[in-house]
């Protein structure tokens, strides 16, 4: 070997930046390798030595000094070696300088697929090093093809694999897209550390928003839960330590900026940010949003709760096929079960519920409760008229209208509208 050798070991290390004292040691060892497959003595010690400078290379033969010989491959008698140098004594060691030429070309081409093997493998180690270092995060990548389902991603110096339940319903993987992905596992395998990655996995939606978020970077605002339905919706709840910044505006940004950009990196998914609270029956209100909730009932020890909501907002606190009420017990971490103000209550909430006569009127004693306290006097009053009237002698004038009786003017001061017959 000379100077070239040295200098394609140089350009070896910045090209893949593994490290020339790693790349000699894989030289000497494979030439050991190659001068023991041709030597007799499968057990000869033999050491390799290169100058990392001039590329020189030394071979030596090392023997043990004994005073019977038992081994002639590695044993040499202390009878022979006082001959060239009397200072030498039993267990003493002599190296003995072998000559390069006596590999021969097959020994030759056997060190050099070591060589290049040794390389890979070194290759193969830190880049799994690398990346394993990297488990949990963002990584750049582009569709380098699709096969039974499978995308395989190229990552620069390896590829990523992403299986089909790691992708997202409804997003296209076309070849040479470009995309950021969460790594979740890295292995070792026979032909190279596997990468494992996913698009649907919740930490995907976390890291963006670390992206995004540099309150989150420096710890001012703190991601404290999160649930997601890949493609579809994800709730995140925040807080924040300073009280002067506002944890959700944060997250948002200036006129939605930051939230935006995460919703286009994952192609229009939905995402509800609301804010955290120490209190559980708070986080269950606020993760049920947009629903405006009345109660919450608790019940610590099965880990439950009754969440109750207007009437006319159960199906918005339940969400399309049950979605957000979903979402919002993996957020709090409880089961929630929501009932309308009518089904926990017992009663009506807002609508006025009257019966018919046999005639078809209405009954003004079923309208107390409805009618303002101010108003209740007369009508109370009037529930005692009969539906029948007996007509005054002298008929009022056909076009002055008919005098409403007491229940009947309460009635339509209310903010509900009642429809009355009465007769000619």
């Amino acid at each position: 070997m000379n100077k070239e050798f040295i200098d394609a070991l140089d350009a070896l290390e910045q090209e893949k930046g593994i490290p020339k004292a790693q790349l000699l040691e894989a030289v000497e060892r494979a030439l050991v390798s190659a001068y023991k497959g041709r030597s007799k003595g499968a057990d000869e010690n033999v050491v390799v030595e290169i100058d990392p400078e001039s590329g020189e290379i030394q071979i030596f033969h090392r023997k043990y000094v004994v005073e019977t010989v038992e081994d002639p491959n590695n044993e040499v008698s202390l009878a022979e070696v006082i001959e060239y140098d009397p200072d030498y004594v039993v267990g003493d060691v002599v190296e003995y300088n072998m000559p390069l030429e006596n590999l021969g070309r097959i020994a030759a081409q056997t060190a050099k697929q070591v060589v290049v093997q040794t390389v890979r493998e070194i290759e193969r180690g830190m880049i799994f090093d690398e990346f394993v270092g990297r488990q949990s995060e963002l990584v750049n990548g582009t569709i380098q093809r699709v096969s039974n389902d499978t995308a395989f991603i190229n990552l620069g110096r390896t590829e990523g694999i992403m299986s089909p339940g790691e992708q997202v319903r409804g997003e296209r993987y076309t070849v040479n897209s470009r995309m950021k992905f969460y790594i979740m596992d890295v292995r070792k395998s026979q032909k190279g550390p596997q990468v494992f990655l996913s698009r649907s996995h919740p930490g995907l939606v976390k890291r963006l928003f670390e992206l995004e978020v540099p309150e989150i970077q420096d710890g001012i605002v703190m991601i404290e839960s999160l649930a997601r339905e890949a493609g579809s919706r994800t709730k995140i709840a925040v807080s924040t330590n300073d009280d002067s910044v506002d944890p959700i505006g944060a997250c948002v940004g200036n006129r939605g900026i930051r939230v935006q950009a995460v919703v286009d990196e994952l192609f229009g998914e939905k995402i509800d940010i609301i804010s955290w609270s120490d209190v559980i029956e708070d986080n269950i209100s606020n993760a049920l949003s947009p629903a405006k909730v009345e109660k919450i009932v608790l019940e610590a020890e099965n880990k439950t709760a009754i969440a109750v909501v207007p009437d006319y907002q159960l199906s918005l606190a339940i969400g399309k096929e049950g979605q957000n009420v979903r979402l919002a017990a993996k957020l709090c971490g409880v089961k929630i079960d929501i009932k309308s103000h009518t089904q926990y209550f017992g009663g009506p909430e807002s609508s006025l519920v009257g019966e018919l006569d046999e005639e078809g009127y209405l009954n003004p004693a079923d309208f107390i409760d409805y009618i303002p306290d101010e108003k209740k006097g007369e009508a109370e009053g009037a529930a005692e008229i009969p539906n029948e009237i007996e007509a005054p002698v002298e008929e009022p004038a056909a076009e002055e209208p008919a005098a409403e009786t007491p229940v009947i003017e309460a009635l339509a001061e209310t903010e509900v509208a009642v429809e009355v017959h009465s007769e000619d």
